[in-house]
């Protein structure tokens, strides 16, 4: 296992059997986004997607939340509001931390503790996977403080559950527990509280442990298809399925398949 110092106490990371586990580290305050947090967050979702020793990533919160969102409370303490175009600019550059999570090239999945609103929610959208414990709930929360919504989470919340559920959500701002979540497919997996750590890493070690190569096209091509024509997407697969074909990864998983072990891969 290897501990990483992301600069800041507030979010924690370490690679364990290529794994990068990212750790909103603020328990106290239900790992509300800080500016600190944020800066981490734009620098190594990046930086571990390009490392070559990192085969998925793995999200998640300190103590019993998973992100409530922006830091109203401490941006209300630091006194001065920034002018509506300071806010503009900052939010754009923000909304490149959800974008990173969408478009980096390795899997990614979201663990859920407990209460995913607002930002923190498009968080785990934005994530390729998700797992949440059974007393995990999550919420839009928007509407209750008179907005409208920010890090991309009407893109994703719409793609993920259809348009009748997401506007439901955006306009009521309800909590949804795990169950619920995961029968309307926000989440893939619901485990007991105390088992969300150990099946969250061994789902990702699992993941991890896959093919580089083919991961990366396949995650390209399922991020294509939410916005691309058929017609692209049958080009795109042939031409990935013959060059995967000419990889080293695809004779050693014909090779394993044959010999009955499990295949070690190598990006190649």
């Amino acid at each position: 296992m290897r501990e990483i110092d992301t600069g800041t106490g507030q979010l924690a990371c370490r690679v364990e059997d290529r794994v990068a586990v990212l750790t909103l580290n603020r328990p106290e305050a239900r790992n509300a986004l800080t500016p600190e947090m944020k800066r981490a967050l734009a620098r190594w979702i990046p930086e571990l997607g390009a490392d070559p020793n990192v085969g998925a990533l793995l999200l998640t919160g300190a103590g019993r939340g998973f992100c409530s969102g922006g830091d109203t409370k401490r941006m209300a303490e630091d006194g001065r509001l920034p002018s509506p175009e300071e806010r503009k600019r900052a939010l754009r550059w923000e909304h490149g931390i959800p974008a990173a999570l969408h478009r980096l090239e390795k899997p990614t999945i979201a663990a859920l503790p407990g209460a995913a609103a607002g930002a923190g929610l498009a968080l785990a959208l934005a994530c390729d996977l998700r797992i949440a414990a059974e007393s995990a709930f999550v919420t839009t929360a928007y509407v209750k403080l008179a907005l409208s919504g920010d890090y991309g989470g009407s893109w994703f919340l719409t793609r993920l559950v259809g348009t009748a559920r997401a506007r439901e959500l955006y306009f009521t701002g309800d909590r949804v527990d795990a169950r619920a979540c995961e029968r309307l497919g926000l989440v893939n997996r619901v485990v007991p509280d105390a088992e969300l750590e150990k099946e969250a890493l061994a789902w990702a070690k699992r993941i991890a442990a896959g093919p580089p190569i083919a991961l990366r096209s396949m995650k390209d091509e399922l991020n294509r298809a939410l916005v691309e024509p058929l017609e692209s997407l049958l080009d795109l697969e042939a031409d990935r399925m013959v060059e995967g074909a000419q990889t080293e990864d695809y004779l050693e998983a014909v090779a394993a398949f044959a010999e009955k072990r499990a295949p070690a891969f190598k990006g190649r």
